[in-house]
C-alpha cells in the first residue's frame, strides 16, 4: 500500500488520481467527520486508497486483490464502508449551483442571467420539460 500512495506525488496521482498531501486530507475528513474508522486489520488510508485505486481504474474486486494483497470479502467490505463515509459528507462535496443574477453586471457573465452550468468545457446531460425546450 506504501507504494501506492506514498512513494512519491507521481506515483499516487497515477493510482489513485491525487496528490498525497489531498490524499491525507481526505482520509482525515473521512475519519473526521464521516465516520470512517481503522479497524484492527486496516488502516483508514488502505481502506481510501482501496477505494480510490477502484474508481480511478475502474477495476474489478479480483485487479484489486493482487494490488492490495487482501480478499475479495475484505475489499468489497471495506469499499462499502468508505463509500458511506463520503455518502454521509455528500454535503461537503456536493456544491449546489447557483444561477447567474438578473442584475448581474460583470461582462463576462451578464449575458448568462439565470443560466446554471459550466463554461469551462464540461458537458451536463440534463432533460428539459418539453414546455421549457424553446430556450434551451
Amino acid at each position: 500500500m506504501w507504494t501506492v500512495v506514498y512513494q512519491s506525488d507521481i506515483t499516487s496521482v497515477d493510482t489513485i488520481r491525487m496528490t498525497r498531501l489531498a490524499f491525507s486530507k481526505l482520509c482525515n475528513l473521512l475519519e473526521q467527520k464521516g465516520g470512517l474508522r481503522s479497524s484492527k486489520h486496516m488502516l483508514v488510508d488502505e481502506q481510501v486508497a482501496m477505494f480510490l485505486h477502484t474508481l480511478a481504474h475502474n477495476e474489478k474486486n479480483r485487479i484489486i486483490i493482487n494490488r492490495f494483497q487482501r480478499s475479495g470479502e475484505t475489499i468489497s467490505c471495506y469499499f462499502k464502508l468508505v463509500l458511506d463515509a463520503v455518502c454521509r459528507l455528500h454535503k461537503e462535496f456536493y456544491k449546489t449551483p447557483v444561477p447567474v443574477p438578473d442584475n448581474e453586471t460583470d461582462e463576462r457573465w451578464k449575458w448568462f442571467k439565470g443560466c446554471l452550468g459550466a463554461l469551462d468545457g464540461t458537458y451536463i446531460k440534463i432533460r428539459v420539460p418539453v414546455i421549457d425546450k424553446k430556450p434551451y
